[in-house]
């Protein structure tokens, strides 16, 4: 087995049995029409695993505008069409990294040049966010997957770094900083399923009385 059949096949299985969290809950962004346009595409789309890669770069953005459930859903969609080598618009490594690491841009504007620095220590929007960064939103985003998930994801990260060294620092940053980790203490698969089944018990005791 190759390192791409082995990513591939981790993927697999640490994303195969995810349920679709249903047509009402893809949506992330309310701002404007267009990510309803783009994640409306998406509904009863239920198995991930049929998704061509031609679809998949006709609505890119949708990686931008979906829920935390939306993103945790059709994300492996994404990393599969793109060890493969199919995608050729849409991008899962950007929202997998960006965030951990800074990167300063000189912009001109006018007469004079602005030092603009973009990434982990950037602010999101002041008068939205309040003292948001790059770096707290990608956390609380990225820490919808699992831990089994999570290890998918490193596998993803570490064979994109052996294919595209340009992307090597960016990789790093996010392994060091926050995947590794996940893949050590994030919750498990089993871990929710747990919570669900003593969710369950818990509105069943508590509609019988007992």
């Amino acid at each position: 087995m190759t390192d791409k059949d082995a990513t591939i096949a981790e993927i697999h299985r640490a994303f195969g049995r995810n349920e679709y969290p249903g047509d009402n809950y893809l949506l992330g962004s309310l701002e404007g029409s267009e990510p309803f346009d783009v994640v409306n595409s998406f509904k009863e789309r239920r198995d991930w695993t049929t998704i061509d890669a031609a679809f998949l770069d006709a609505h890119y953005s949708a990686l931008s505008f979906f829920s935390e459930a939306g993103f945790r859903f059709y994300l492996p969609a994404f990393l599969v069409a793109d060890v493969r080598r199919e995608l050729q618009t849409a991008d899962p490594l950007f929202p997998l990294t960006h965030g951990f690491s800074d990167t300063t841009i000189d912009l001109p504007a006018g007469r004079r040049t602005f030092k603009r620095v973009i990434g982990r220590s950037s602010l999101m929007n002041p008068l939205r966010y309040g003292a948001m960064t790059s770096h707290d939103h990608a956390r609380f985003r990225l820490s919808v997957f699992t831990r089994e998930e999570a290890i998918a994801i490193v596998a993803y990260l570490r064979y994109r770094r052996e294919v595209e060294e340009i992307d090597a620092t960016l990789i790093d940053a996010a392994l060091d900083a926050y995947w590794l980790e996940r893949t050590r203490t994030a919750p498990t698969a089993a871990d929710l399923q747990r919570h669900l089944d003593e969710q369950d018990e818990f509105l069943r005791a508590h509609r019988e009385g007992i």
